[in-house]
């Protein structure tokens, strides 16, 4: 399984790099959208719907709301607004898996899918767009070396040294020590980053471990709801990992706060 995992991994780190570099730039925004709506339609079997017809109405009803969104946050003002509100989400996000994990209804995590994907989209979207000193592209490709490196790092160590459990009520497999791992590796990632975007190393790690952070956050979110609903997996398109939104979870927490963090640091906008 971990070369199945592996290789589905590097073909879709060549279709990334591929989206970003070499694709016309509304191909790769329409792209990104397909995606989002194809993590939709997975979402909506988490609150219950699982006929084609009603998980395809959630999925329009969500792509109508990216299209919104994107309008909306042309206006760098409302830019930051959605992202903030999206970060204020994640972080109640995190209390209610520390403290109440069961607590579910169908009704309320089709809801939830909203500030889960939409912000999402929209940071990447504008974030790959590039304005002023921000260069687009690289500047999607470095949220993924992060987000990938939390969970290079954390798979990892957490096979190696795993032995406290990190969320068992949510996510057993994970652990305390995949966690560390995880941020290690995110901490070597924004050193990096520090080097070649020329910023203060501190910054650059603290900023990065806070993605980071985020990124696990959005990972354990999505097993309590993947657990509410008894399902394993989001999907079964990825050999491996399986569905699109088990690679999009901990990307939908992280893109919102590294988006913010670049329009405050480099005024993005």
């Amino acid at each position: 399984m971990l070369k199945v995992r592996v290789a589905t991994a590097l073909v879709l780190a060549c279709l990334l790099l591929a989206a970003l570099f070499l694709l016309p730039s509304a191909l790769t925004l329409a792209l990104l959208g397909l995606v989002d709506v194809l993590g939709a339609s997975e979402w909506a079997r988490f609150g219950g719907l699982q006929g084609a017809a009603a998980r395809a109405a959630y999925a329009a009803l969500i792509a109508a709301l990216l299209w919104f969104a994107w309008v909306l946050s042309g206006d760098p003002a409302w830019f930051q607004r959605l992202m903030l509100a999206a970060c204020l989400w994640w972080v109640i996000a995190f209390l209610w898996l520390s403290l109440a994990p069961a607590r579910h209804q169908p009704a309320l995590t089709l809801l939830c899918g909203v500030p889960v994907l939409v912000p999402s989209f929209v940071a990447l979207a504008r974030l790959f767009v590039g304005h002023g000193a921000v260069d687009g592209p690289e500047s999607v490709l470095w949220l993924m070396l992060l987000v990938f490196g939390a969970d290079i790092g954390a798979y990892f160590a957490g096979r190696s040294f795993g032995r406290l459990k990190l969320a068992p009520r949510v996510s057993p497999g994970k652990t305390w020590e995949g966690a560390v791992g995880g941020m290690l590796v995110v901490a070597a990632i924004a050193s990096a980053g520090a080097v070649r975007f020329r910023v203060p190393l501190a910054a650059a790690v603290g900023f990065g471990c806070a993605v980071g952070l985020f990124s696990i956050v959005g990972d354990l979110t999505e097993s309590m709801f993947k657990r509410a609903a008894g399902l394993k997996d989001s999907g079964a398109l990825l050999p491996g990992h399986g569905g699109i939104f088990d690679r999009l979870d901990s990307i939908s927490a992280a893109a919102p706060l590294y988006a913010l963090g670049l329009f405050g640091m480099r005024h993005l906008a």
